[in-house]
């Protein structure tokens, strides 16, 4: 990483197949958080999702600028990883069978971000 892709716009470097990965699967969970958030309005939890939507919203949206990816990784990692602690924690799930089909999407998907970050920290 040189000092011109910390600017915005300058500098651009391409997305290889690792960053689409992990922008597919980032726009995987804030689609989902998305739904839960419009769902759960005005509840509390309804607002969290819609934050949640935007953190990986922004992220995405750094990453494809070329703005301070290293920086937008490692915030992803403990983002990424709260979420799923977070729902852990609300949810209790007892086993697989718990989980909704969004719920295991998101999972899923979250779990591989989780990876796919720690391998564009590493590599980048």
């Amino acid at each position: 990483m040189t000092a011109s892709s910390d600017r915005l716009g300058d500098g651009l470097e391409p997305l290889s197949t690792r960053h689409w990965v992990g922008i597919g699967l980032a726009v995987v969970t804030a689609a989902v958080h998305l739904v839960l958030g419009l769902g759960f309005l005005p509840h509390w939890m309804g607002g969290a999702f819609l934050v949640a939507t935007a953190g990986f919203g922004l992220g995405v949206v750094l990453v494809v600028l070329d703005y301070r990816r290293r920086l937008v990784y490692l915030l992803g990692i403990p983002f990424t990883g709260a979420q799923v602690v977070l729902w852990y924690v609300l949810n209790r799930p007892a086993g697989v069978g718990d989980l909704s089909g969004l719920e295991a999407v998101d999972k899923i998907a979250q779990a591989l971000l989780l990876v796919a970050l720690v391998v564009l920290y590493r590599r980048e």
